[in-house]
C-alpha cells in the first residue's frame, strides 16, 4: 500500500468531540500517542478494540486495559515465548483503545521455538493437575480480596493497641487494604493469561495443520470439530433454566411473574413448596451469581448477585418459554453429533500418518480449548466482580466522609489519583487538619464527567495509519476477526448499501427483524425472533440467546466469545463486520447467513 495515503487517518490529526477537547488530562502520560515518537506511532497499524472495550472508559476503569494488555503480553513474551507473537502496544484516543500487535523479528523466531515447545509441553502434558492448580490460586486471591475491608477511621486507635506497644496505627491498615486490593487485581489478570494463550495456541495449531491437509476446508468447520464444550461459563445460564423448570413443578412460578425481587421471593415463601424453590434460588447464587450483565471490565457494570432484578428477569423468560412448552436447554447432543460428522468425514480424507497427526492435534484442542470461554467466569465475573464490589466499598467511605457526592463519583480519578485521595483522607486523620478533597473534588468531578459524556457521544475510528499489505497475526484475526479483506470493507462501506459481511462465524441461515442494542440495559428490550444486532456481545448475554434467531456484530473473529457462544446455543451469526450497528437500523428485515458471513436488508 501507498505509505503517503494512508487508508486511516494519524491518531495526531484526530479531533476530540466537542467538550472534550481536555480529555488527555484524565488519562495517564503512557496511554497517549506522544507527537515526539510521532514517527514510530504513525508507523504501526493501530485497530480500536471495541470488542473489550466498546465504550469510553472512566479513568479508574484503565486498570483493566492495563493490567489485561500487560499480562497478555507477559505470556507470549516472557513466559512461553510464542514464536510469532509478543505482546500488543496500545493507546487511548478519544476514551477508546487501540491495539498494535507487535511481531517477532523474523530472524528471532526459529530460536523461540524450542522454548516454546518445551514451556507450553509441560502445561499441555499436565494439563488437568496444572488447571487445577489454577482454580486454587484464583479462588484463593477471591477469598483474600473478600477479607478486605475499608472501615472509617476512628477517633482514636484503640487503647489496647496503645497498651500493647503496637506502635501503628489504623491509617495503615487502610492504606494497605486498597494497595492489597490493586495487586490481588493485578494477580488475577496474570493468572486469567496463564492458560489462555495455550488454549488459543492449540487451536491455532490446529487450524494450520488442517488448511495444510485440506485447503478448501472452511473456517466454520474446523471450529465445529471443538465445538459442544461443557464450559463452566454456561452454569449460570443453566442454573436459571433448572431453577424454571423447578419452579412450574413445584407450582410457585405465577408467584414469580410478577413484582419486585422481594415481592416475588416473599409470594414464593407463602406457597407448600416454596422453600423448597428459595433453597435452590439460593444455592444457584454461590458462586453462579457471581456473574455480570457486562464484561466486568468497567466499574459500571452490574452483577446479578448485587442486582437480582437482572437474573429474575430471565428467569421469567425461562419460565414462560417452559410453560409453552420449548425447548429451552442448548442443544448440545445436536451439536456434539455435527461435531463427530464433520470430524470423521475430513477425517477420512487422509491417509493414516496425516490421521495420527490428526488425532493428537485436535485431542489436545478439545482438551485445553474449554478453558477459553471457563475462564471467563472466574476471572471477569467472578474475580473482578468481588474487586468492583470492595472498589465501591471504598468509594462508599469517602461519600460518608465527603470527599465525594455519589460512590460512582470515585471512578472518574485514576487508580494511583485514588490512593493519593486516600492519602488526603489518611493524613488529614493523623494531623488534625481539614481534609483538601471535599474542596476540590467536586468540582473536578464535574470536569470529567463532561468530557466522558462528550467522548461517548462520538463512535471510535475503527483503525488508524495503514494496515501491513496482508495481516498474518493469528490471535488478531481469531479473535477479533481482523483480515486484509475486512480492512478493505471497513475502507468500502456505504452506508446507504443493502448488505454487509463479515466472518462466517455460526452457520445457519434465518431471516427477521433486527434489534440494534448498545448497552447490556437494553437487553429487555430484544422480543423473540429477534435478530441482535450489537458493536459486540459479552458471554454473559447466553440468557437472551434462545430469545434472537441470530446476531451480528461489529468486530470479531471465529474464536471470539460472540462467535463461540452463538455456535454453542445452534446460532447463526456473522462477526466482525465493521460498522453493521451503525448501518442497521432497529425494524429492519435481514436476512443473516452464517455459512457465508454474509447479512441482507431485505426490508
Amino acid at each position: 500500500m501507498d505509505a503517503t495515503t494512508p487508508l486511516f487517518p494519524s491518531a495526531f490529526d484526530v479531533q476530540p468531540p466537542k467538550g472534550a477537547e481536555d480529555w488527555k488530562s484524565i488519562y495517564p502520560y503512557y496511554v497517549q500517542f506522544n507527537p515526539k515518537r510521532r514517527q514510530a506511532e504513525d508507523g504501526k497499524f493501530w485497530f480500536c478494540n471495541s470488542q473489550h472495550w466498546p465504550t469510553p472508559f472512566r479513568p479508574f476503569d484503565l486498570i483493566m486495559v492495563d493490567f489485561a494488555t500487560k499480562c497478555l503480553g507477559q505470556y507470549n513474551t516472557r513466559h512461553l515465548l510464542v514464536p510469532p507473537a509478543n505482546g500488543i502496544d496500545y493507546r487511548i484516543l478519544n476514551g477508546y483503545v487501540y491495539f498494535a500487535p507487535i511481531a517477532v523479528e523474523p530472524s528471532q523466531i526459529e530460536a523461540r521455538i524450542p522454548q516454546f515447545l518445551e514451556r507450553a509441553g509441560h502445561y499441555y502434558q499436565n494439563w488437568d493437575s496444572l488447571l487445577a492448580n489454577w482454580k486454587t490460586k484464583v479462588q484463593g486471591a477471591v477469598a483474600e480480596l473478600e477479607k478486605l475491608s475499608f472501615d472509617d477511621l476512628p477517633d482514636v486507635v484503640p487503647l489496647e493497641w496503645v497498651t500493647g506497644g503496637k506502635g501503628l496505627d489504623n491509617t495503615t491498615d487502610l492504606m494497605k487494604a486498597y494497595d492489597d486490593a490493586i495487586m490481588l487485581c493485578y494477580r488475577i489478570w496474570q493468572y486469567h493469561f496463564e492458560f489462555l494463550n495455550l488454549g488459543y495456541a492449540a487451536y491455532l495449531d490446529f487450524f494450520g495443520f488442517m488448511k495444510e491437509q485440506i485447503p478448501s476446508i472452511p473456517d466454520q468447520a474446523i471450529a465445529k470439530m471443538v465445538q459442544g464444550v461443557d464450559s463452566e461459563l454456561f452454569r449460570p445460564d443453566d442454573e436459571l433454566k433448572k431453577l424454571s423448570r423447578l419452579a412450574v413443578e413445584l407450582g410457585v412460578a405465577d408467584a414469580l411473574k410478577s413484582g419486585t425481587v422481594d415481592e416475588a421471593l416473599a409470594a414464593v415463601k407463602a406457597l407448600p413448596k416454596g422453600a423448597e424453590w428459595i433453597a435452590a434460588w439460593e444455592t444457584a447464587q454461590d458462586p453462579w451469581f457471581n456473574f455480570t450483565s457486562g464484561n466486568g471490565f468497567y466499574s459500571a457494570d452490574k452483577y446479578w448477585n448485587e442486582h437480582l432484578d437482572i437474573p429474575l428477569g430471565y428467569l421469567r423468560d425461562y419460565i414462560e418459554r417452559v410453560e409453552a412448552g420449548e425447548t429451552i436447554e442448548r442443544p448440545t447432543e445436536k451439536l456434539l453429533t455435527e461435531r463427530d460428522r464433520i470430524t470423521s468425514e475430513y477425517r477420512d480424507m487422509m491417509d493414516l500418518e496425516a490421521q495420527e497427526v490428526f488425532d493428537q492435534k485436535l485431542g489436545l484442542s478439545r482438551t485445553v480449548f474449554p478453558y477459553v470461554e471457563d475462564h471467563n467466569f472466574y476471572i471477569e465475573h467472578w474475580s473482578l466482580g468481588v474487586f468492583w464490589r470492595k472498589m465501591r466499598e471504598l468509594a462508599a467511605l469517602f461519600v460518608r466522609n465527603g470527599f465525594f457526592e455519589n460512590a460512582d463519583d470515585m471512578f472518574y480519578f485514576h487508580r494511583n489519583e485514588v490512593r493519593d485521595i486516600l492519602w488526603d483522607y489518611c493524613s488529614g486523620w493523623g494531623t488534625g487538619a481539614e481534609w483538601q478533597g471535599p474542596s476540590y473534588l467536586s468540582d473536578e468531578v464535574d470536569r470529567r464527567k463532561e468530557i466522558m459524556g462528550a467522548l461517548a457521544s462520538e463512535p471510535p475510528l475503527p483503525a488508524l495509519n495503514n494496515p501491513p499489505e496482508v495481516i498474518t497475526e493469528p490471535f488478531t484475526i481469531m479473535l477479533f476477526g481482523i483480515t486484509s479483506e475486512s480492512i478493505q470493507k471497513w475502507v468500502g462501506a456505504k452506508e446507504d448499501g443493502a448488505g454487509l459481511s463479515g466472518m462466517a462465524a455460526a452457520p445457519g441461515v434465518v431471516e427477521g427483524v433486527a434489534r440494534v442494542l448498545r448497552s447490556p440495559d437494553q437487553l429487555t428490550e430484544l422480543e423473540k425472533g429477534d435478530i441482535l444486532v450489537t458493536p459486540v456481545t459479552a458471554p454473559s448475554w447466553a440468557p437472551v440467546f434462545g430469545k434472537i434467531s441470530a446476531a451480528v456484530t461489529d468486530i470479531g473473529g471465529m474464536m471470539s466469545h460472540a462467535a463461540i457462544v452463538c455456535r454453542e446455543y445452534g446460532l447463526p451469526a456473522v462477526t466482525g463486520t465493521g460498522n453493521a450497528s451503525s448501518r442497521i437500523k432497529t425494524g429492519m428485515r435481514l436476512r443473516v447467513d452464517g455459512n457465508k458471513g454474509t447479512v441482507e436488508v431485505i426490508d
